[in-house]
């Protein structure tokens, strides 16, 4: 379990019996924290632009393995990547390229749009990850948590697993499973 987040027995059975609305905001939290580590955002969004990977997938796995001890098989990121496909490519997807064609727009007008337009895109991503955690596997493991993160880690960015940006992840999960 990672540092910060504070997950009682009750809250543990609820997410061991497929509560996807405690398994989903416990996904979204874990993505929060790691999220704002040290040059985390921009290795995340450098892999989304540079080679095309899902953001809210890569968390998941990793919070797949941080916090369950779960390795995630191929066929696993399979069924969530089917789950969050027509939202990611429907919906977060163009409301980003929206939202980052406004960045440019100079006027002082289309400064709040944008900014409504994030928290769209915020609010799209958060059911994105909500759906991911849903098709989560309700068991623990007692398996190394950091390893079965790597596992995850290295299944999901395939050869972007020795970037720099994946080290980066490394570094900030690491930092952020420490426990003390």
């Amino acid at each position: 379990m990672f540092r910060g987040e504070c997950i009682g027995q009750r809250t543990m059975q609820q997410q061991i019996h497929r509560k996807p609305d405690v398994a989903g905001e416990a996904l979204w939290r874990f993505s929060l924290a790691l999220y704002t580590r040290p040059g985390v955002a921009e290795a995340l969004i450098a892999l989304q632009d540079r080679a095309g990977c899902d953001v809210n997938l890569l968390l998941f796995a990793l919070w797949c393995g941080a916090a369950h001890g779960h390795r995630l098989d191929r066929a696993e990121l399979a069924v969530a990547e089917a789950a969050i496909a027509p939202v990611a490519r429907d919906i977060v997807g163009p409301v980003r390229q929206l939202r980052r064609d406004l960045k440019t727009a100079p006027a002082a007008d289309l400064l709040d749009l944008r900014r409504r337009l994030l928290a769209l895109e915020l609010a799209a991503e958060r059911r994105v990850q909500y759906r991911l955690a849903a098709t989560a596997s309700a068991s623990l493991s007692d398996a190394d948590r950091g390893e079965a993160a790597e596992a995850n880690l290295a299944l999901t960015l395939g050869a972007e697993a020795q970037s720099q940006e994946a080290a980066v992840l490394r570094w900030a999960l690491a930092a952020l499973t420490r426990r003390g």
